[in-house]
């Protein structure tokens, strides 16, 4: 058995999270934990489930200096708010807090707290890898991770005595991140780890075994010269701050990084790999989307799904994720990473037997050349040259054998719709293929989908600070803000907002964000040289049916922010329900309205269309009337 069974909580039944903030949640709704001395001693109890805890424990984390003498009268009245709050009862019918000669107790099962679940995890893991089953291991251990918010009770650790259960609770989490990422590096699926290792080694600098799992997952994912780099900067530092040296261990990980140790031997299929790589290069300025990274080098690195749909809407970054993916990919793929364009530069479709041509030449497999146009620096032709409007089926059969054998990595990117790209997909045999679309492709099956919205506020500004400057973001946050959601927090129009900004250096952020805010000029503003984000619109325009258009133009028109029901989709569409649906449901599978991600009636459903394509759509609207 891979780990006991969980009883589910009953409903009705308080959830607790101790791994980020403290909150409790019944029925999925949140409930309000009362004044900061209740919750304190709330967090207290919880961090020692099913344990007596002294009362002095309890004293010292509400009251660390000088606590009143009704401290132990106080006490009862918030751990009686805390009986209420559970419920009183547990499933068996005792009392979920007792007292007894050991202080008070909490009794609670693994359903119903976090770090229970945490710790169970994390066992079952470790004993599958224990037994030899790294990939449930894995598995396991990422469901434990997937429990970790942040820093434990980071909304409490002001009271030492929650600072010290919240550290133990970290010093845990990170023994099992380690695990995990060992683990990783051991099914050769490094990539997947690399980013959140630099980040908890930016945390923790002096943690030896994080910094050895980040070097090796640096090394495994063919970036040598910055696992290296990560020993030098923890040398120094030890002999900084603690005059020591590395351990004899990291010392000889070094070393065998360095090639004098059998660990750093390169694989037999560095050579060819490197021969068959054509991808553009990987995105400078790469941001967030580490949950989508996270999720599609996982699947590309099992053997569950051959095809990826990267889908969002134009300027949301599809295919700076896939190419991230892919240069992050390179152990994995030892016949090649290969990388070509569904369009052609003028924004027209290349037909099948195009791609198809070009993915031959790339990758040397023996497919029966089509007629083609002039081959472009990655394989496309520059013109729009007339090739077979399908694939022969010998091409079809030669390319399908050829990844039959070998295992490659192919990004299709911009493919506007299914017959472009339907018989090019691997039928069997151990390549991937990842697509990038800003419609859905609904008509291809079966795929892996990762749908890809707006950044977050926080990794908007992040990449606006890396073209402008940390200290200039700084200057105006507020402003900066402003921008960034005038961008529609599109990684596009953010990126040339921040290329604008870097040119005009005397351009205050808030006048700029002024700028934005005017509807009628935003797209003017977002310009930069010979990138434009109304161009891009436009792109994504044509891709519409006319009806579709029409239908985007009209609800553009109408909505207020973008966002509009179905009720507002009859109003402006003057027309009935099912048609309103069937309209609202085809610009989904477009990608020119977004739609909620859980399960809503269409009635309750709030729409969205992106506010730069609906700034471009009404555009387009009020110069037709």
């Amino acid at each position: 058995m891979i780990r006991p069974p969980v009883r589910p909580a009953p409903t009705g039944a308080v959830y607790f999270s101790l791994l980020g903030p403290l909150t409790a949640r019944r029925d999925g709704h949140p409930l309000p934990l009362g004044p900061r001395k209740q919750r304190l001693v709330l967090a207290t109890l919880l961090a020692r489930p099913n344990t007596p805890v002294p009362v002095d424990v309890l004293t010292d984390a509400v009251w660390p200096e000088d606590p009143p003498r009704t401290a132990r009268k106080n006490l009862q009245v918030y751990v009686s708010a805390a009986r209420t709050l559970l419920g009183g009862a547990g499933s068996d019918g005792r009392d979920r807090v007792v007292h007894g000669c050991g202080g008070y107790r909490l009794r609670i099962d693994e359903g119903e707290l976090d770090t229970l679940r945490f710790r169970s995890l994390a066992r079952a893991g470790r004993a599958a890898g224990e037994r030899g089953d790294p990939r449930t291991a894995a598995r396991l251990l990422r469901e434990a991770l997937d429990l970790w918010e942040g820093p434990p009770l980071n909304d409490l650790r002001d009271s030492t005595g929650v600072a010290e259960e919240a550290e133990r609770l970290e010093a845990r989490c990170l023994t099992v991140y380690e695990d995990w990422a060992e683990t990783e590096i051991e099914l050769g699926r490094a990539a997947v780890a690399v980013d959140g290792l630099r980040d908890l080694v930016e945390r923790h600098p002096l943690r030896e075994r994080l910094r050895a799992a980040w070097m090796n997952s640096l090394h495994q994912s063919g970036r040598q010269a910055e696992a290296l780099a990560v020993y030098d900067d923890y040398r120094q530092l030890l002999a900084r701050e603690l005059g020591l040296e590395p351990s004899p261990a990291m010392a000889a990980l070094y070393g065998a990084m360095l090639g004098r140790g059998r660990a750093a031997r390169p694989s037999a299929n560095t050579r060819s790999t490197s021969r068959r790589t054509a991808l553009p290069a990987a995105p400078r300025d790469f941001t967030g989307r580490r949950e989508e990274l996270r999720d599609l080098l996982a699947v590309l690195g099992s053997a569950d799904e051959r095809v990826v749909i990267v889908s969002g809407p134009a300027g949301s970054g599809k295919s700076a994720l896939a190419l991230r993916a892919a240069h992050l990919l390179g152990d994995g793929f030892p016949d090649g990473r290969f990388h070509v364009r569904v369009r052609r530069e003028d924004g027209t479709t290349r037909t099948p037997a195009e791609v198809l041509g070009a993915l031959g030449r790339l990758s040397g497999a023996p497919v029966p050349a089509g007629r083609e146009g002039a081959a472009g620096p990655e394989g496309a032709p520059e013109g729009a040259g007339g090739g077979a409007a399908a694939v022969s089926q010998d091409a079809e059969d030669a390319w399908q054998e050829w990844l039959s054998q070998h295992r490659a990595l192919i990004v299709l990117d911009d493919v506007p719709d299914e017959a472009s790209v339907r018989g090019l997909l691997p039928r069997s045999g151990p390549s991937s293929v990842v697509l990038t679309a800003r419609g859905q492709l609904a008509g291809l099956a079966p795929v892996h989908r990762i749908a890809l919205a707006s950044l977050a506020d926080g990794e908007a500004l992040e990449l606006l600070g890396k073209l402008i400057g940390a200290g200039r973001l700084r200057t105006d946050p507020g402003s900066a803000l402003r921008i960034v959601r005038a961008c529609g927090a599109l990684p596009l129009a953010v990126g040339v907002g921040g290329m604008r900004l870097s040119v005009l250096r005397h351009l205050p952020l808030a006048e700029y964000a002024d700028r934005l805010g005017d509807m009628s000029a935003a797209l003017d503003e977002l310009v930069a040289g010979d990138v434009s984000v109304r161009l891009r619109m436009a792109s994504g325009w044509q891709d519409l049916t006319a009806d579709d258009r029409r239908a985007l133009g009209r609800l553009a028109g109408a909505v207020q922010d973008g966002g509009f029901t179905l009720d507002g989709a009859m109003e402006a569409l003057g027309c009935g329900e099912r048609a309103a649906i069937r309209t609202v449901e085809s610009l989904i599978d477009a990608g020119a309205v977004t739609s909620p991600t859980g399960e809503v009636t269409a009635h309750a459903a709030l729409y969205e269309v992106p506010r730069l394509l609906c700034l471009y759509a009404r555009e387009r609207e009020e110069s037709r009337t």
